[in-house]
């Protein structure tokens, strides 16, 4: 990313939302929680002279829209569409997040098996 220094980032870790997920019908109809962790590409270094956030991005107001995506009234079957869409919404919260990296886990995925989470990642640039 051009104009950005390599290593600049804010981290978001454990936000944990609910949302209607799924390719089953079940996952459709009742709300189950997912969990996700950002990586927001940033020049971090206005701020790191300034010290105001005006210098740098939000991370409430990113956390609020990541939030709104996973519980909005849209509902994706795949993972992957979710979390590409997550992707969107992030990068059109501030002109200055370079890139984004998201990993959305579902936490109590429907599988035969004893297994945590399943999940995604996907990284976007403007």
């Amino acid at each position: 990313m051009p104009g950005v220094p390599s290593g600049d980032r804010i981290e978001l870790r454990g936000l944990r939302s609910v949302g209607t997920h799924g390719v089953l019908v079940e996952e459709q109809e009742r709300a189950q929680p997912f969990e996700v962790d950002l990586d927001l590409a940033v020049d971090l270094r206005p701020a790191g002279v300034s010290d105001s956030l005006a210098d740098t991005v939000d991370y409430g107001a990113v956390a609020d829209v990541v939030a709104a995506t996973v519980s909005g009234t849209r509902s994706f079957a795949l993972l992957e569409a979710l979390a590409w869409h997550v992707a969107d919404a992030v990068l059109g919260v501030d002109h200055r997040i370079t890139g984004v990296t998201v990993v959305l886990r579902k936490l109590r995925p429907p599988v035969a098996v004893d297994i945590d989470t399943v999940g995604v990642r996907v990284v976007r640039t403007r």
